[in-house]
């Protein structure tokens, strides 16, 4: 079946709405009560005014008139409180609820974003997920404040109004009924139809735009050194100019929408103004009336004014909502682990015929690798950049999920074992040091949320970090900066290892644990790990192995990585490469 405004991939957060309903329903009965007041407003002021004027005029001839000014008059006043109170609690009450429904959406991706293995989230930049998790939820928003709501009261308030004016004269409510409601669908469906592939492509170049510059200035050293700045400076230019092209087509687009809600008005109100004129004339109605009527039709040109710039958007949110679900779909097939239990201690360790494969690599990363490694034992795998270290560290830490072969943890399947047991069962340290926007010791106490600033403190000095620790303005609560920045490159990594530290694993992942350090530090701190690695099963990866006081410490078994096979091993680990 066709589907060409895209309520197909907005269905998901449709009835992410629905968990919502009482508060959104709650939003939309003050919407309706705002414009409704504004409405009545306009009527019964016109109303009032005209009455005035010929209750005067009548007074004035000579004639027997009177009326009663203290009832419209307290309506006027009603409905102008109403209108300013209804206005300011609809404001702060929908957006209240967009901002709750924007929290909880942002809670469940990230929960997604977080399942997903390495090798999925390889086939992203860092800022297309970003992208997803910030920009495409905000875009979003606008699925209830401008698509959901105002439309449906709208809709409500044409047919109230048509059967009001049909009170007074049924041939105008009928057309006016008519024409309003067809004025309505091509401000929903027309515009967004109208808007659809501009509206969408905004966003995608947006994100193009987004990329781009992120990719100029992390690489601009490299721009300059090649000499090409100029031709990526085009890039960014022709990005631009497209996007801008497409704002122009959408705010054309708008335009037209909003000229016709003035124009519809407009019309409606003249022809409601010429039935009720012969009504008038055949004494059917008051002449107050007559003008009360054509004054209701026009106050509804502010309901129908909120939908011509929110419907020509519908493509964005349709993009924003397609890449969401993209992402949801992705989640729900990432692996989540079993329901085996992983006993404390240090695990044994088999590996049978792993075989990895990133999408679109030329050559796999790990090609039929199989070792074993009894508990509490310690294995060094050498290998140049690219050998194949770091991906074997994300199969063993279940960051990635191989494509053929087995691994077991003390003979239980690797994807078998609880995901809360294997997170504290196995600890790694990667190349990347991974630090966030807090202090000390938040930061270390990811690693343990229940440790007090004693251990922490411990943890400092176990890293050789204490005395810097303790001479900071503000000490443990010290802000590091987004990433570390506030530090240096041997700091986070020392840091990294105090977090480590923090833990009681039973088989730990070092990946280059000593890189950024000098001499000296690592020469302090080998004794150190060797002290803490004890009774730990143990995986280093690194460039190469040192026998100096560099090295790390009790190595019992070697073996080297080259393209992906394992090629080398020393006596003590049964290390081998599965034929064919």
């Amino acid at each position: 079946m066709r589907d060409p405004l895209g309520v197909q991939a907005l269905r998901p957060w449709l009835r992410l709405l629905g968990e919502h309903r009482r508060r959104l329903w709650g939003g939309a009965g003050l919407l309706a009560l705002t414009l409704g007041a504004a409405i009545g407003l306009l009527a019964l002021a016109g109303w009032f005014i005209t009455a005035s004027a010929l209750t005067g005029l009548a007074m004035a001839a000579g004639l027997a008139a009177s009326l009663d000014v203290h009832l419209p008059g307290g309506g006027i006043r009603a409905f102008a409180i109403t209108r300013t109170v209804a206005r300011y609690l609809e404001r702060l009450y929908n957006h209240d609820t967009v901002l709750r429904l924007l929290a909880d959406l942002r809670g469940r991706l990230f929960a997604v974003l977080s399942r997903l293995d390495a090798r999925t989230l390889a086939q992203q930049r860092a800022s297309d997920w970003l992208t997803r998790l910030i920009a495409d939820i905000d875009t979003l928003d606008g699925l209830y404040l401008r698509l959901l709501a105002p439309p449906l009261v709208a809709l409500g308030l044409i047919g109230l109004l048509a059967a009001f004016v049909a009170l007074w004269v049924p041939a105008a409510g009928g057309l006016l009924g008519a024409g309003l409601l067809l004025a309505w669908l091509w401000l929903t469906a027309g515009q967004a139809r109208l808007g659809l592939a501009a509206s969408r492509g905004r966003v995608a170049q947006r994100q193009r735009l987004r990329s781009l510059a992120v990719e100029h200035l992390q690489g601009l050293a490299e721009l300059e050194a090649h000499g090409v700045t100029g031709r990526h400076r085009q890039r960014l230019a022709a990005c631009e100019a497209r996007l801008q092209a497409d704002q122009r087509r959408l705010a054309r687009y708008t335009a037209l929408g909003t000229s016709l809600v003035g124009l519809g008005v407009g019309l409606a109100m003249l022809a409601t103004l010429w039935l009720a004129a012969a009504a008038w004339q055949r004494g059917e109605i008051a002449g107050a009336v007559m003008v009360m009527l054509p004054l209701a039709v026009l106050a509804l040109g502010e309901a129908l004014a909120l939908l011509p710039g929110a419907f020509t958007q519908l493509g964005a949110t349709r993009a924003a909502a397609e890449r969401l679900n993209g992402l949801a779909e992705a989640g729900k097939g990432a692996a989540t682990g079993g329901t085996e239990p992983l006993p404390g201690g240090a695990p044994s360790l088999t590996l049978g015929g792993v075989c990895l494969h990133y999408p679109g690599a030329l050559q796999p990363a790990l090609e039929a690798v199989s070792l074993s490694l009894g508990a509490g034992e310690r294995l060094a795998v050498t290998g140049a950049s690219g050998a194949g270290k770091s991906s074997l560290a994300a199969l063993l830490s279940r960051q990635l999920a191989p494509d053929a072969g087995t691994i077991h943890f003390n003979e239980v399947a690797l994807p078998a074992i609880d995901e809360g047991a294997l997170r504290t069962q196995v600890a790694l340290l990667g190349q990347r040091v991974d630090l966030f926007q807090g202090s000390l010791a938040e930061n270390l106490r990811i690693a343990d949320p229940g440790a007090d600033d004693a251990s922490l403190g411990r943890a400092l000095d176990w890293v050789g970090l204490g005395e810097w620790g303790e001479s900071l303005p503000h000490g443990m609560a010290t802000p590091v900066g987004e990433g570390g920045r506030a530090l240096s490159g041997g700091q986070a990594r020392r840091l990294a290892l105090a977090r480590l530290w923090l833990r009681d694993p039973g088989l730990v992942l070092l990946d280059e644990p000593f890189a950024d350090l000098d001499t000296a530090t690592v020469e302090r701190l080998v004794p150190r790990l060797d002290t803490w690695l004890a009774g730990r099963t143990v995986v280093y990866l690194l460039h190469r192995l040192d026998d100096g006081p560099a090295s790390p410490p009790g190595v019992t078994h070697r073996a080297h990585l080259v393209a992906g096979q394992l090629t080398h091993f020393a006596p003590g680990c049964t290390i081998g490469q599965d034929e064919g």
